[in-house]
């Protein structure tokens, strides 16, 4: 391991980074080395590169777990400004290591970074090593709460993670540090007397007054404008917090008020820092970005129709975003042409990780000519009662370079106005081509995005090339410092990385022959039909669902290789195991023909490998997973609920509404208050509330959160709970997301109901509500699982959604403003939930008024579809409109029935009065009221409604109130 240190220090000093020793404090990450996080800020070009002993103490396992360590090595590497080709730099470095980037896996898989403590932030990717997290790579954007300019690229390598995949060991012990020495030996006895300080020595005051010590003293040293010390206290006092916090002895109050004082002093040390360096000159100078692209001048001319080709190269783009810039290219390309004048074939754009490429074939040589007019001011006000040119005509001819006797006249509008038509000459393709793809660049956006060393552009990952090509002609595209060229990168380890591509014609066959797939719908049905045959050869069949676009979008040529694990795993609840494979390592699992999972998965890699090697490597990545949760699995089976509940209480929920264990209260709290209203089983809803969210404090939940809720149903019922509250406890955390699987039970129903509501009043009472794209909360998720389970369950349509938030909002300061917000916002999510299913829109509008009980407007709404059509309910309809539209909304439904005295009238009022007023659901009211509909239309008809005899006119006016109010619960029927 010394061995590896060394030749990643000489590489990376070779190439111009210093070298630093460890900070002399403890740290949490190479990245709060005042070598990083301080360096990184302000103008000064920085490049460095060192070792960093990394301690956490949460992670302390006294040296039991094969994959975990409270301190454990990090190489940390600054490269500032960004180099334009950081990870073609961090590839030569594995090579220096001395590992194959050729036969193995080598992927940059989208992890983004935040530090909320620091203010810190970034964008990138953590980096697979045959599906063995090994190094974390960041675009860093902000630090100290400061906006980086240059942005500054980190790598940090994790060290023992690669070595045990080097030396092909399992437990970080037997790493070989150096000859005739392992890793155990040489650091096993400081692994676990740390962990037993950590865990289960260190004294609690007695780091408390140390906290406030040091967090004194950063203040004094900020006082002081000394930011050096002043950040060495503040990683003092992180440290510390992080003992107390392993000591399980910070309580939510505690947590909260602590972070915000280190963030506060964090942010001063930023500040005083680069305020320091800006006094002092910036000692290193100011870094140079790029100079923009020059932009082209001259355009070449072309005779014939052609394919256009036009290709943006980023580095890896995370899944999601393929698709959508693919969506997002091809809608602007195909508007932008449609501005132009030339004509062209279908736009059809495909993505890959590394490139979106767009093809328009027959691609018109130049624009026709064209007239357009130009108009100017109205004739009559252009001459003035003799003939003569105003002063208005005048400046308009002037301003159009022509005489006024050379201006024609255009009528528009009836309106005659001067006018001139001109002549626009048609430009050629190229020059067309040219701004019309530099706009599509520039105004790429994602929905998190970021800058690197362009000084303009911005998006989700750097753009690196550009490729412009209208068959063999060179289209020239300049967008700030990038210029397009004739040219594409392929696999970064091929042996010509950069190869040069001389006509648009064939470009898809043309990268095949590099082994990149660019057709999306292409690399999935390989991978589907590859993965099909290979999980066959072990008689099972691949569980593809829900993975297999995001392992589509994370290569460019789909490599599956079928890979094993030891049958013993499979005594693992099967959810484990899949969340492990799904969710962690992007590996689709093989089941039998019943569905029982079998010890084999599939994993997809990138391009051509050495699929041994790579298959050995995921099977030892997968191993190591399985036995961290086999770990964890045991650990958590001796722990009894109610401890690991405890748990909650040093889980921070939200600011002003508490912990975990204060929202898992209020959840029971809430669930036992719906229960009063509807028939329940309260003995298997008290336990299954007394019990919730308990398996947030578990190991496994901690370690995999998406597990909450699998893991309570299963440890609930190994501790002796029935079966009943083991479901309840899973159902609560039901539906995780649109078209989930929905609560069974009454009891998991109504947890599930509480959980939501109490997320919803809470949140939207303190003003977290989402905020355009951000829903940190999830409350969207949310709001459409509350009303899925309402809309599943119709016997508890008396929980509306005003009387569920209010109930929720017992025991919290939430106005009623913040409660009808919150109320809408579900209305919304359902309304949304029915369009997706293809309900027709006016249909949806017409029944939300009901959306308050999702059970009674799915109910009108299904009747609705099945009376919409018949001819007597649209005459209904219709007439109930034309009562609507006629009387003000002002007017009460009351009359005085005596005063009527026209046929049509009193027609009118015995035909309503003879229609039963208990009716419950639109076909029963159809039924009662379809005989209004020819007494309304002869009262229109016969009846002038705005009678001079003001109480004739109340009396008429009263009776279409009272038929519209009998008629508003049921619909809305303006909208039909």
């Amino acid at each position: 391991m010394q061995d590896a240190l060394l030749a990643l220090t000489k590489y990376w000093t070779d190439r111009g980074c210093i070298v630093v020793q460890p900070f002399n404090t403890e740290v949490g990450a190479g990245t709060l080395n005042p070598a990083t996080v301080l360096r990184v800020l302000g103008p000064e070009p920085w490049r460095v590169a060192y070792v960093e002993p990394s301690v956490r103490p949460d992670d302390a396992r006294y040296g039991e777990n094969p994959n975990r360590l409270q301190t454990h090595t990090q190489f940390q590497v600054i490269l500032k400004p960004d180099p334009g080709d950081p990870q073609e730099l961090y590839l030569g470095s594995l090579e220096a290591l001395g590992i194959d980037v050729r036969g193995h896996d080598v992927r940059f898989v989208e992890d983004n970074w935040a530090s909320p403590a620091l203010g810190a932030w970034g964008l990138g990717w953590e980096v697979w090593l045959d599906g063995l997290e090994i190094t974390q790579f960041t675009y860093f954007q902000q630090a100290g709460g400061m906006t980086l300019d240059p942005v500054s690229v980190e790598i940090t390598y994790g060290i023992e993670r690669i070595m045990m995949a080097l030396q092909g060991v399992d437990h970080f012990k037997k790493i070989a540090y150096a000859p005739g020495i392992s890793y155990g030996e040489a650091f096993g006895q400081a692994e676990y007397e740390m962990s037993r300080y950590y865990l289960d020595d260190a004294d609690v005051e007695a780091n408390k007054r140390l906290f406030e010590e040091f967090a004194a003293e950063a203040r004094r040293m900020l006082d002081a404008r000394l930011p050096v010390p002043a950040h060495s206290f503040v990683l003092k006092c992180s440290h510390i917090f992080n003992v107390l916090d392993a000591r399980g002895s910070i309580s939510t109050t505690e947590r909260a008020r602590a972070f915000g004082r280190m963030r506060g002093l964090a942010r001063e040390v930023a500040a005083l820092w680069a305020e320091r360096r800006s006094e002092l000159g910036h000692p290193l100078g100011v870094a140079e970005l790029p100079a923009a692209a020059e932009k082209p001048s001259s355009f070449a001319d072309v005779v014939a129709p052609a394919t256009l080709l036009f290709e943006i190269g980023t580095e890896e783009l995370p899944p999601h975003e393929v698709t959508r810039t693919v969506d997002a290219v091809r809608a602007a390309v195909t508007t932008k042409l449609a501005a132009t004048r030339l004509s062209c074939g279908e736009v059809t754009v495909h993505g890959t990780p590394r490139r979106i490429v767009v093809l328009v074939p027959a691609v018109s040589p130049r624009e026709p000519d064209a007239e357009r007019t130009v108009r100017g001011p109205r004739v009559s006000a252009a001459f003035d009662g003799e003939g003569n040119p105003t002063k208005a005509v005048q400046g308009f001819a002037r301003g159009q370079g022509v005489e006024v006797s050379a201006l024609g006249r255009v009528v528009e509008n009836g309106v005659e106005f001067v006018a001139l038509t001109k002549s626009d000459a048609g430009r050629g393709a190229v020059e067309v081509l040219s701004g019309l793809l530099a706009e599509v660049v520039s105004d790429l956006r994602a929905e998190k995005n970021m800058k690197w060393n362009d000084p303009k552009l911005s998006f989700t990952r750097p753009i690196r090339w550009l490729l412009a090509l209208l068959g063999q002609t060179p289209v020239p595209v300049a967008v700030s410092s990038l210029a397009s060229g004739t040219s594409t990168r392929v696999h970064r380890t091929a042996d010509t990385p950069v190869v040069e591509v001389s006509t648009a014609d064939g470009y898809l066959e043309f990268l095949e022959s590099h082994g990149i797939q660019a057709d999306s719908s292409a690399r999935s049905a390989s991978i589907v039909a590859a993965a099909q045959e290979l999980a066959a050869s072990v008689g099972g069949v691949v569980e593809v669902d829900g993975l297999l676009d995001e392992v589509t979008n994370l290569v460019e040529w789909p490599t599956p290789i079928l890979g094993s694990f030891e049958e013993r795993y499979l005594e693992l609840p099967g959810q484990i195991l899949t969340t492990v494979m799904r969710k962690h390592q992007r590996y689709l699992p093989v089941r039998s023909a019943d569905g029982t999972l079998l010890p084999h998965f599939v994993a997809v890699a990138n391009g051509a490998v050495d699929a041994d090697l790579v298959r050995a490597g995921n099977e030892a990545v997968l191993r190591a997973r399985y036995e961290d949760a086999a770990f964890f699995w045991r650990a958590d089976l001796k722990t009894p609920l109610d401890e690991m509940k405890s748990g909650l209480a040093k889980l921070t929920f939200a600011d002003k509404l508490g912990s975990m264990a204060d929202r898992a209260a209020r959840i029971a709290a809430l669930a036992g208050r719906f229960a009063s209203v509807v028939d329940v089983d309260r003995e298997t809803l008290d336990r299954a509330g007394a019990l919730a969210k308990f398996d947030l404090g578990s190991q496994m939940v901690i370690e995999l959160s998406s597990l909450a809720g699998v893991m309570a149903r299963e440890y609930a019922a190994r501790a002796g709970e029935t079966p009943e509250v083991a479901l309840a406890l899973w159902e609560m955390e039901l539906p995780r997301s649109a078209g989930d699987a929905l609560p069974s039970s009454v009891p998991g129903a109504l947890l599930s109901l509480a959980d939501r509501f109490d997320l919803l009043a809470g949140l939207f009472g303190i003003g977290a509500q989402p905020t355009g794209s951000s829903d940190p909360f999830g409350l969207r998720r949310a709001a459409l699982g509350a009303v899925t389970v309402l809309r599943a369950f119709p016997d508890l349509r008396e929980i509306t959604l005003p009387v569920a938030l209010s109930l929720a909002a017992e025991g919290l300061d939430v106005s009623a403003e913040a409660l009808e917000t919150a109320r809408e916002f579900a209305v919304r999510r359902y309304e949304q939930a029915l369009l997706d299913a293809g309900h027709e829109h006016r249909f949806v509008q017409a029944v939300l008024p009901l959306a308050d009980s999702p059970v009674l407007a799915d109910e009108t709404l299904t009747e609705l579809e099945s009376l919409a059509g018949n001819e007597s309910f649209d005459a209904l309809a219709a007439a109930l409109q034309r009562v609507r539209r006629i009387v003000p909304a002002a007017v009460e439904g009351s009359y005085d029935a005596s005063v009527l005295s026209e046929p049509a009238e009193v027609a009118l009022h015995k035909a309503f009065d003879g229609v039963p007023r208990d009716v419950v659901g639109l076909a029963a009211f159809f039924a009662a009221a379809e005989e209004l509909t020819g007494p309304i239309n002869t009262f229109f008809d016969e009846v002038l409604v705005m009678a001079e005899d003001e109480k004739v006119k109340a009396a008429r006016l009263g009776l279409l109130a009272s038929i519209r109010d009998f008629a508003a619960p049921v619909l809305d029927w303006t909208q039909l």
